[in-house]
């Protein structure tokens, strides 16, 4: 079988931690389609990808919960649980759940941390400003007492 040349969308880094290529570029197909999807018209972006395997990645893309179906005739239409935006954050806070997850206590969370912010700074100081904004704001809530 022949494979499809790998679009690479900012988006594609942290998709492509949860899903394989195929369900990445699939999601995306779904996501341009901006209405049900069903696997005949999503099939024209993929010339050499056989049918049964489209309908098989849009089987699997569901039972992991990320796309919703219904019934049409005799087919499946699919539609996105989540917009692009919103399942990337999703992702990004299963992934920061995982890492903190081993390391509950305030003594063990430092390294983490702190390797963190020195990998955000080398990338882009602007960023660093980003977080210290954001924690600021979210230490404002806390005391204010209106939450998250």
């Amino acid at each position: 079988m022949r494979r499809m040349p790998t679009r690479q969308s900012p988006d594609a880094d942290v998709l492509s931690q949860a899903f394989g290529p195929l369900e990445v570029q699939v999601l995306d197909a779904v996501w341009t389609q901006r209405r049900p999807a069903t696997v005949k018209s999503v099939q024209s972006s993929f010339p050499g990808v056989a049918y049964t395997t489209l309908m098989t990645t849009l089987d699997r893309l569901h039972k992991k919960g990320v796309l919703e179906r219904a019934k049409v005739g005799r087919a499946f239409a699919y539609v996105p649980r989540f917009a692009r935006p919103e399942m990337e954050l999703r992702l990004a806070a299963k992934s920061i759940d995982s890492l903190l997850g081993g390391a509950r206590e305030r003594t063990a969370l430092a390294p983490l941390l702190s390797c963190f912010v020195d990998a955000v700074s080398e990338r882009d100081r602007f960023l660093l400003d980003d977080l210290e904004r954001i924690l600021k704001e979210k230490r404002a809530r806390l005391v204010r007492g209106d939450g998250r």
